[in-house]
């Protein structure tokens, strides 16, 4: 699978956090991952560790979107956007293997699939801010 899709992935399961309580999350991943037969080990633990870390740094990654976003505080963002941004913020900020160029172009790509007509500007000023 390519880390596109990887990305995808996380990001679905990010935007799950806002409907489901804290809870609920580990038997929401076990109901998603039993419903994807074809991915492999590799994968399945590269998605989940990822969304684990994601998860982990959540306080400081809104923290630092509040910070950066002028008018739109993190309670008020699409969830759309706003799993996109968390994603985004997190590659940015804590995981070295992702240049940062690519952190913000994927999440836009992601916008363009997935969000508004004006979520990809908005995630890529956005992530473009936290640099």
């Amino acid at each position: 699978m390519s880390r596109r899709e990887l990305r995808e992935h996380i990001f679905k399961l990010l935007f799950f956090i806002e409907f489901h309580e804290e809870d609920e999350m580990p038997e929401q991943l076990a109901l998603y991952f039993e419903q994807m037969t074809h991915l492999d080990e590799k994968d399945h633990m590269y998605i989940e560790e990822k969304y684990n870390h994601v998860c982990e740094r959540m306080e400081d990654i809104d923290k630092a979107l509040d910070g950066v976003s002028q008018g739109w505080k993190v309670s008020r963002m699409g969830k759309v956007d706003l799993a996109i941004l968390r994603l985004g913020a997190y590659e940015l900020k804590f995981d070295d293997e992702i240049p940062t160029g690519v952190a913000i172009n994927e999440a836009v790509e992601l916008a363009k699939i997935y969000g508004g007509d004006d979520s990809p500007a908005f995630i890529n000023g956005i992530l473009a801010k936290l640099v």
